[in-house]
Formats: structure tokens, C-alpha cells, sequence
């Protein structure tokens, strides 16, 4: 038993020497090797265009980006609702925020004034485009009873009608802003 358990480490021990030993190269000497400093490439003292995970412009994307894809550079779906969804909830904690699949979440919110209501928002965006039916969203509401226990209240459907139009309309304000509504 003590014979197996040094060959195993003394394996593991050999393998880990070797994968040591295969980064020890002579690359980082050799003269065609590019010279960099935090992730750019330089060529005859100049950088070069910084490639990025997200392409340009980042995750959101640049001007030129959001005007050529109408908002959706970066992320999978439309920038202006994505960043309207952003803005219009900013007063309530984030659960969770996916720029990809175009869903944000967030977490319980209780008002100050009524301490004894709670609301949770799941938005999700459905286009590239800036377009009414592009966004849904589903409202969650819950009154505490005498027995401190969360009890679901059914939202009216006006609201959560009203919370869609105020993240359009700030959708709208943003593309306005940005390019002037062409």
C-alpha cells in the first residue's frame, strides 16, 4: 500500500516536472518574438489595434456599432432596450444580467414608504431590434401578513403595461440622444 501511494505521487510529482520543464523554452529569447506589454502587440514601436473578447468597441459597442446594428454590438440583443431595462430598474437590486441571452433579473425590492410589499422584475429582450414587441416583462408582488409570511398578490396587467412603456420610452430617448432618431 505505502509502495502505491509513493508511485502515484511520485508520478504526479514527475508529471507536474515535466510540464515545468516543457514551458521552459527558448521563445521568449528569440529576436522575431514580439515584443509586448499589457496584452499589446508592438511592431516597430508602434501598438497595434487591441483585439478584445467582445469586439470593438466592448461590451456595449461603440457609436458606429449601435447606429449599424441599431443598439446590438457586443451583445445578442438590442443595446437601447438593453441599457433602457438597465436605467428604467436601476432603483431595484440586480439578480442577474444577461447581455447574451437578453434576460435581466432582479432581486426583491421593498420599498421605504411600504415596508410591507415586496417586487421582483424579470425583463426579457426578444430583438436585435427596437421594436414595441421586442421586450417582455414579468412583475412579482408580495404583501407580508400578520404572520410575517410573503404571501404572491396578482399584479394588473396595466402594470407591468406601464413598466414596458417606460423602458421604450427610454429606449427611444437613448437612440434620439445617440443619433438623432435616423
Amino acid at each position: 500500500m505505502l509502495l502505491r501511494r509513493f508511485n502515484v505521487s511520485s508520478f504526479i510529482g514527475l508529471m507536474a516536472l515535466a510540464s515545468l520543464a516543457a514551458c521552459s523554452s527558448d521563445l521568449a529569447t528569440d529576436s522575431n518574438f514580439p515584443e509586448t506589454s499589457r496584452g499589446q502587440v508592438y511592431q516597430d514601436g508602434v501598438p497595434d489595434k487591441q483585439e478584445t473578447l467582445f469586439g470593438d468597441g466592448g461590451l456595449l459597442g461603440n457609436d458606429k456599432s449601435l447606429k449599424d446594428n441599431q443598439g446590438g454590438s457586443g451583445i445578442g440583443v438590442n443595446g437601447y432596450l438593453w441599457r433602457a431595462s438597465l436605467d428604467t430598474l436601476s432603483f431595484m437590486p440586480l439578480s442577474s444580467a444577461d447581455p447574451f441571452g437578453g434576460v435581466i433579473i432582479t432581486d426583491w425590492y421593498t420599498p421605504a414608504e411600504s415596508p410591507g410589499e415586496r417586487f421582483k422584475v424579470t425583463v426579457y429582450i426578444l430583438d436585435r431590434r427596437l421594436r414595441a414587441d421586442g421586450i417582455r416583462v414579468s412583475a412579482f408582488k408580495q404583501n407580508l401578513d400578520t404572520t410575517n409570511n410573503w404571501i404572491p398578490v396578482e399584479l394588473t396587467p396595466k402594470t407591468v403595461t406601464n413598466l414596458e412603456n417606460a423602458i421604450l420610452r427610454r429606449a427611444r430617448e437613448l437612440r434620439i440622444a445617440r443619433d438623432g432618431g435616423n
